[in-house]
């Protein structure tokens, strides 16, 4: 099972009240996950701890620019957004790393991310899929 649905499936038919308990029941299921990485996951996924318990949280909802994202082989990742919006979005590329992401650099409506040659598609892979989630 993917990772995102197992865990507002886990948060839905658990009381769960803190992240150890969480990262137990992933575990169970086969999902081996660091503190940290969880706690990247459930604020990507809107989940906050309200009255003791985690749960997903509608945010109000935001209109958020395309994103274009390019390859310059061998190591480097071009995203285009909106005049503004680079800052932003270089801030949430680097706040959900994958391996391989050595780093981003950001202007106004352009980001560069520096990626390890031989990585450079599973981390467009990645970058893609997030930004189709937004």
């Amino acid at each position: 099972m993917d990772l995102d649905p197992l865990i507002l499936q886990l948060l839905e038919s658990h009381p769960i009240a803190d992240q150890t308990d969480l990262l137990d029941r992933l575990s169970a299921e086969g999902h081996e996950l660091t503190q940290s990485t969880l706690s990247r996951r459930l604020k990507r996924l809107g989940v906050q701890k309200v009255q003791g318990r985690y749960r997903r949280v509608e945010g109000t909802a935001q209109i958020l620019p395309d994103v274009s994202i390019a390859e310059v082989p061998p190591n480097l990742l071009v995203l285009r957004t909106a005049p503004g919006f680079a800052q932003a979005l270089g801030l949430s590329v680097d706040a959900d790393p994958v391996p391989g992401q050595m780093g981003t650099l950001a202007g106004d409506d352009t980001v560069f991310v520096a990626v390890l040659p031989e990585r450079l598609a599973d981390v467009k892979a990645h970058l893609l899929r997030a930004v189709a989630g937004r």
